[in-house]
């Protein structure tokens, strides 16, 4: 690949060049672990091999510590191969793009707009924890608490494809903090992911954009930019909005909405083209009964599940804590049911 660098006319073309550079980079930093990881291999085996048969120079208690060393490396590598083994399951073209995750809340009053804002935070967690870099891009809180809909941009190696299979209706039962009586109550929001796509080729004719703008609202916060212009843009012909308050200036703001507005106008022709819109985007179902990908039971018993392929866990907290690894890598490797 590097023989195409030294071509006299690579850099003729400026995107083309850029893309060939970043593919790369990519190529290379893959090499690189596995050779990093090959030689932690055969260093743990001449370590193991060392031991056993010197091991009457050592001390039990040097060797037992030695050990353990060694297996809190095994553990290491153990954890750094399983995200490795989730690369053979991202095959579309989509999966290395960074990815807009849009949460709304749906039937619950209330009770589905609190769940909204803690299903928001359980994704934020999530992103932390695996080091995603994140901005909250749009946030329009709920009247009087909770989230109406928010927009999160991801920007991490893999990120749609990650993220892909958090897309549908997510359920939550509980005991309504709401609610006088205090009884149990059914709340849903739904999840929506789309990935950022390269499209700066794509042309829209300014006669078909409404743009509006607008004070972001609500109670400010760790999620919203109380002091930048807010910026609404609509593609007429497709129906598409899309909100930017993130940034401090009006024209930021503009820019960021035109990028996620072309990679949605761009998903979109896509999907028409190919007639694949339910393998590239998932179907747009109304957050309430009978919808759901996945419960959230906090009463009277403890669980989350998977109504896809029934996997389940009995402790929603630490899910919502953010530990979401168990259902993303079992969402994945079971893509196609």
């Amino acid at each position: 690949m590097k023989c195409e660098l030294e071509k006299e006319d690579f850099w003729k073309d400026p995107q083309k060049a850029g893309d060939f550079s970043a593919l790369l980079g990519e190529k290379e930093k893959e090499l690189n672990f596995w050779q990093s990881t090959e030689k932690e291999i055969s260093s743990l085996e001449e370590e193991r091999a060392f031991l056993s048969e010197e091991s009457s120079d050592f001390s039990l208690e040097d060797k037992n510590t030695a050990l353990n060393e060694m297996e809190s490396k095994i553990e290491i590598l153990i954890e750094k191969l399983k995200a490795k083994e989730l690369i053979v399951f991202f095959q579309s073209e989509y999966d290395k793009s960074p990815a807009i995750l849009t949460v709304k809340s749906g039937a619950g009053g209330k009770d589905a707009q609190d769940w909204a804002d803690m299903l928001l935070n359980m994704y934020l967690k999530y992103f932390e924890k695996k080091g995603f870099q994140y901005r909250v891009v749009y946030h329009s809180p709920g009247k009087e608490v909770g989230l109406k809909t928010a927009d999160v941009e991801v920007d991490a190696p893999y990120a749609y494809g990650y993220l892909k299979r958090e897309h549908g209706i997510h359920r939550l039962v509980r005991l309504s903090p709401f609610n006088v009586a205090g009884s149990r109550e059914t709340s849903f929001a739904s999840v929506e992911l789309c990935p950022i796509l390269k499209n700066d080729a794509l042309e829209i004719d300014s006669k078909d954009l409404k743009i509006e703008t607008f004070r972001a609202g609500g109670p400010g916060g760790q999620h919203v930019n109380t002091t930048s212009s807010a910026v609404r843009i609509t593609h007429l012909p497709s129906g598409i909005t899309v909100n930017c308050q993130n940034e401090r200036s009006q024209n930021q703001n503009k820019e960021s909405a035109m990028r996620i507005l072309k990679s949605k106008i761009a998903l979109k022709m896509e999907a028409e083209r190919n007639q694949a819109e339910r393998n590239i985007k998932g179907d747009s179902k109304e957050a309430s009964f009978g919808n759901q990908i996945r419960s959230y039971v906090l009463h009277p018993y403890t669980l989350v599940k998977d109504h896809r392929n029934g996997f389940s866990h009995n402790n929603p907290q630490e899910i919502l804590n953010g530990n979401l690894d168990p259902f993303i890598e079992n969402a994945l490797k079971n893509l196609f049911n």
